[in-house]
């Protein structure tokens, strides 16, 4: 089914061998195609002027009121982690590295979700707080939360850059928009419907856009597994094009560093990954937590991430097929964003690329939908996490602690829109990377991973004091933020950080982040055990050991997190197997 043929532009590519000829743009829209994107706009603007009238009190701007049930709010906990970063980031990733992307969506997720909703969600819900450095502050005090407060913001305004940058791609490449007509219609668009509606907005255009990603997005992979004869064929073709590197083994290939495209260890996935970088992400990122911190009850609050966890194992095959059939299919190869020549594409287009060649009048406007969802999804997750954490975490504590519950409603609709116009600057960050998601890994590694060391040891050792707390975080992210230049500047001390000469960028933000997270913990505890410690009394609600949960023992098993938790748990290890 060679669909590809049916795009006369697209011909261009085989005109050419080794040098493509690159159109203003791919396709056109037809008015279909037109129709279908008014809509959308209209409908996203639509639920924040309506949502408004809900909107009163800061309770309902910043945590929704707190009555979101389990699957609203899981729902929106996976659909602010899906956004046009994801779909466009981790496809080039998949180009770039093979079937080793999903690994940020198994190894790197599952394990922590699950953790998040059975072990941290009960004592962030229980401790009332907006924001996890809003629990920061309970547990060490104020410079903490300050710290974590303030290095969030700054990360969130980069995130949000790169959302902007992966939706200006996709209209410049498919459509041969303005690039910066493509930025400043869709920002402010966000801007204008999470101003309005704050989390509540965010949270109902999130389950909108979650169903939107899904019906548009899965139109790639299902044509491109008929065109290459199913899942056997594309192994097959991607084998055919690159014999000499493993891109289709999750596992098999990590046994030595030079055996996988990523040049990483499996110590580097399990340990980097699959604790230290997803642990902190999904566990300590206000970005996702937050929808959680809006659920109705504990019991809602637990199951949450649950639910979040059996949906985030079916994304890759939205998001990695794209990319592995890149390998298979397109006539030419891609390169990373920061070589891209006269005539060639960069790992981040190949989706639109995809998108460009299968989808006509009709399914294109779904697909474009499609992405524009994303890409409001995760710019919406940002700009609703930034208000938040500016106002209740940085502005009230540091600027006017007194002032009224208005005022701060009204200070966070205004930097949602600050935040917004503060993040296009940083949207041209990104094109110094290869990837936008060797991009976004190298923030975690900065900045999440030392945070998930001080969280975690704050919730499970009561001994951690204020000023262990505080310097172990401040050690950590200064560690990472040093590796990062030491390796810039001298590119040999590359085999003491990732542990290998030929390691790739994402290795080395994975072996990065395991070293500052244990750098954070190591300080951590030698600061601790010089200082002197809160007293018990005043860790309740905070600690294990010093609190009291709710006992879940009247309800039938099927309604127990840990039953859900268990079935997710066997699932994961089951793909594993399927795919090693």
């Amino acid at each position: 089914m060679h669909l590809f043929f049916s795009f006369p532009l697209l011909m261009l590519w085989f005109d050419a061998p080794g040098i493509t000829q690159v159109a203003k743009r791919l396709i056109l829209l037809s008015p279909v195609d037109i129709a279908i994107i008014a809509i959308y706009f209209a409908m996203v603007l639509g639920i924040g002027f309506y949502l408004q009238r809900y909107t009163k009190s800061g309770e309902d701007f910043f945590l929704a009121g707190r009555e979101m049930t389990a699957w609203v709010a899981g729902l929106s906990f996976v659909s602010a982690n899906l956004g046009a970063l994801e779909l466009m980031g981790w496809a080039a990733a998949a180009y770039q590295y093979g079937i080793l992307a999903t690994h940020w969506y198994w190894i790197g997720a599952i394990p922590a979700i699950l953790f998040l909703g059975l072990v941290l969600m009960p004592f962030y819900y229980i401790s009332k707080t907006h924001s996890v450095p809003g629990y920061l502050k309970l547990r060490f005090g104020e410079p903490t939360r300050a710290l974590s407060a303030v290095s969030f913001a700054f990360m969130t305004v980069l995130m949000s850059g790169i959302n902007m940058y992966a939706m200006a791609l996709v209209m410049k490449v498919v459509l041969g928009w303005n690039i910066h007509f493509s930025i400043w219609v869709s920002s402010l668009t966000v801007g204008v419907y999470v101003a309005l509606g704050g989390l509540f907005s965010a949270i109902f255009n999130e389950v909108l856009q979650f169903f939107l990603i899904w019906l548009g997005a899965m139109l790639i992979p299902i044509l491109g597994l008929v065109e290459t004869g199913g899942w056997k064929g594309l192994i097959a073709r991607i084998h055919q094009n690159y014999p000499q590197g493993d891109y289709t083994h999750l596992w098999r290939g990590l046994g030595h560093f030079s055996d996988n495209p990523m040049g990483i260890h499996w110590t580097g996935i399990v340990l980097g990954l699959g604790f230290v970088i997803s642990f902190g992400y999904w566990n300590t990122d206000f970005l996702v937590v937050q929808r959680i911190f809006a659920s109705k009850d504990i019991r809602a609050a637990k199951m949450a991430p649950i639910i979040g966890s059996y949906f985030k194992m079916a994304v890759p095959f939205i998001v990695i097929l794209p990319g592995l059939l890149g390998l298979a299919l397109l006539p030419f190869k891609l390169v990373p964003e920061s070589a891209v020549g006269l005539g060639q594409h960069s790992y981040n287009e190949v989706l639109p690329l995809m998108l460009a060649r299968y989808c006509g009048p009709g399914l294109l406007g779904l697909g474009i939908t499609a992405l524009i969802a994303g890409f409001m999804s995760g710019m919406a997750g940002n700009v609703s996490a930034f208000a938040t954490v500016w106002t209740y975490d940085i502005y009230r504590p540091l600027i006017r602690k007194n002032a009224s519950d208005e005022h701060y409603l009204s200070m966070g609709r205004w930097c949602t829109i600050l935040g917004v116009i503060i993040s296009i600057g940083t949207a041209y960050l990104v094109m110094s990377f290869g990837s936008i998601m060797d991009y976004v890994q190298a923030l975690f590694s900065f900045f999440v991973a030392p945070l998930f060391g001080t969280v975690l040891l704050g919730m499970m050792w009561k001994r951690v004091t204020p000023a262990g707390g505080f310097w172990g975080l401040l050690a950590g992210s200064l560690s990472s933020i040093g590796m990062f230049l030491m390796v810039k500047f001298d590119p040999s001390t590359l085999a003491y950080i990732a542990l290998s000469t030929g390691a790739k960028d994402m290795a080395e933000n994975m072996y990065r982040a395991l070293w500052s997270w244990l750098i954070c913990v190591i300080v951590t505890v030698a600061v601790s055990y010089v200082t002197k410690p809160k007293p018990v009394e005043e860790l309740t609600g905070l600690v294990y050991g010093c609190t009291e949960l709710p006992d879940e023992g009247h309800l039938p098993l099927w309604k127990r997190p840990i039953f859900w938790a268990v079935i997710s748990a066997a699932l994961f290890l089951i793909l594993q197997w399927i795919f090693w």
